[in-house]
């Protein structure tokens, strides 16, 4: 038995801000300098991954990426910063996650 555990980032009215797919979408564009790599490499469609861009900059209320038709596209500084907190938030959350899990269900008592 394991267990797995997802972190979603949120506004306090519940629209997503960040999550594993989410960060797929900005890690990739980070490596790849391009929003259609990324689309082919995620498997998704251009629109959908530049809607969940979109959407991301509006909850965030910050935009995280800079899109240029010559440059390419790259993070802006508040969306490296994002991308490096959530990736510190999930490793403290599963770190965690992994220490109650393994009290409750792998510690058996004698």
């Amino acid at each position: 038995m394991k267990l797995r555990s997802s972190q979603l980032l949120v506004t306090d009215d519940g629209k997503i801000i960040m999550g594993n797919g989410r960060m797929a979408i900005l890690e990739s564009i980070d490596q790849t300098g391009s929003i259609n790599q990324t689309s082919k490499d995620l498997k998704m469609s251009y629109k959908t991954v530049w809607s969940k861009i979109k959407s991301t900059e509006k909850n965030f209320g910050k935009p995280v990426v800079l899109a240029d038709r010559k440059k390419g596209t790259e993070l802006t500084k508040e969306g490296r910063r994002l991308l490096e907190q959530y990736r510190e938030l999930k490793k403290h959350c599963i770190r965690s996650d992994d220490a109650i899990f393994e009290t409750l269900f792998l510690k058996i008592p004698e």
